[in-house]
């Protein structure tokens, strides 16, 4: 479990700016410290819990300690694949869409910290996901992992133009993709 927590993990936590956080910090009414010699800023866990609980903020974010993933893909038994790799590693908070309206809607109210995203859906296709998510500065820190089984690797550029931070050819295993799913969001993997 996490004990301290930068400005933008505890925005996300609090579901709120960054500059939100640094502004409370700045002020005094959110405890932390700088890390020496530079100007970064740190909550501990117990401050920021009681920052939240002060301002009326829900405190489940910070007690479930779970990173949020959703996984995007018509194919229904590759998502339920997904699914129980995610729920083995037990630390994931898990959501499902099969359509790109669907991701869109959940992205925001959701708000993943890491989105597995098939670019081939039914309605629009992945790179738009990726390039709404992308469009909204409140977005910035969610993760992309494309996949995909019919893709050129001209296109794999396109997409991360677009804003998907990795990809993954279709077939590939549950295992590999949940440890790069951890290794994207800095998280030890559990199957090495």
């Amino acid at each position: 479990m996490k004990t301290v927590f930068t400005t933008g993990e505890a925005a996300k936590i609090c579901k709120v700016s960054q500059q939100t956080i640094i502004r409370c910090f700045d002020s005094g009414q959110l405890k932390g410290f700088r890390v020496p010699g530079s100007r970064f800023r740190r909550i501990p866990r117990d401050q920021l819990y009681n920052f939240m609980r002060e301002n009326g903020i829900p405190t489940d974010a910070l007690e479930s300690g779970k990173r949020k993933a959703l996984i995007v893909d018509d194919d229904v038994d590759l998502v339920e694949l997904l699914v129980d790799a995610f729920e083995r590693d037990g630390r994931f908070e898990l959501r499902t869409a099969n359509n790109g309206f669907d991701a869109g809607m959940l992205v925001k109210e959701f708000h993943p910290d890491i989105v597995v995203l098939d670019i081939m859906l039914p309605d629009i296709n992945g790179k738009e996901v990726c390039q709404r998510v992308r469009m909204d500065k409140t977005m910035e820190d969610v993760k992309i992992l494309c996949i995909s089984g019919m893709i050129e690797q001209d296109k794999v550029a396109d997409l991360m133009a677009c804003g998907a931070n990795e990809f993954m050819q279709k077939p590939f295993s549950v295992e590999a993709l949940v440890d790069k799913a951890c290794s994207m969001l800095d998280m030890e993997s559990v199957n090495s």
